[in-house]
C-alpha cells in the first residue's frame, strides 16, 4: 500500500506523527510524507521534535513547495492520504480546490482519482466558513475525522485516547490493526438497569 500523510501546522501534530510510527510498523505500507512549515513548527513546539527526526519516520518526504512531486500526479498510484492535523486553512485550500501547495495539491489530486482522503481536523469552535469547507470536501468523497476521543473504551490515558484515533484513521484506508479492538457491544449492559 501506498498511503500519503501529511501534517499541517494545526495543533494536535501527535496525531500525525503517531500515525506515521504505526504504519511504519506495517509489513507492505509505504509512507510519502509532506509536512507544511507551519507544521514543522508545531510539531518542534508541541512534541519537541527535529525536522529530521519527523522525515525519519517515513519512506518518501517532499517539500510542501515541490507541486512537481510524484504524489501531485494522479498517475502517481495511492491508497489514499490522511491530513494530521488538518489546519482550517488547508481545509478551506482542499474544498475550494486552490492549490497552492504540495498538501493541498496531493489532496486534490486523491479527491479527483475518487481515492479515499481523511481530514483530521482541528479547530474550535467552528465558525460557518469551516462548517460550509468541511461539508464541501464530504461532497467531493472525503473523510472529515475531528480527533474526538471515545469514552465508551474507558481510556485511562491520553496516549491510549491517540492510539484509538490513529488506528480507526487506519482502518479508513484499509490497514489492519489491533489499535482498535472491534465493538461486540455492551453485553446487555443497558438491560440491567
Amino acid at each position: 500500500m501506498r498511503i500519503i500523510v501529511a501534517i499541517t501546522g494545526a495543533s494536535g501534530s501527535v496525531y500525525g506523527i503517531e500515525l506515521l510510527r504505526q504504519l511504519a510498523a506495517v509489513e507492505d505500507v509505504e509512507t510519502h510524507l509532506v509536512v507544511s512549515a507551519a507544521g514543522y513548527l508545531t510539531i518542534s513546539s508541541e512534541l519537541g521534535l527535529k525536522k529530521s527526526e519527523v522525515d525519519g519516520l517515513a519512506d518518501y518526504r517532499y517539500s510542501d513547495k515541490d507541486i512537481g512531486a510524484a504524489i501531485a500526479s494522479g498517475s502517481f498510484r495511492t491508497d489514499g492520504m490522511i491530513v494530521s492535523p488538518c489546519s482550517m486553512k488547508t481545509l478551506g485550500a482542499i474544498a475550494n480546490g486552490i492549490s497552492t501547495s504540495l498538501v493541498s495539491r496531493a489532496a486534490d489530486v486523491v479527491l479527483k482519482e475518487r481515492r479515499r482522503l481523511v481530514l483530521v481536523a482541528r479547530e474550535t469552535p467552528l465558525n460557518l466558513a469551516h462548517l460550509r469547507n468541511m461539508v464541501s470536501v464530504a461532497e467531493m468523497g472525503g473523510v472529515i475525522y475531528p480527533p474526538v476521543a471515545a469514552f465508551y473504551t474507558q481510556p485511562d490515558a491520553v496516549d491510549v485516547m491517540i492510539r484509538q484515533t490513529v488506528g480507526r484513521l487506519m482502518l479508513l484506508l484499509g490497514v489492519d490493526n489491533d489499535l482498535v479492538p472491534e465493538w461486540t457491544g455492551l453485553g446487555g449492559a443497558a438491560d440491567d438497569r
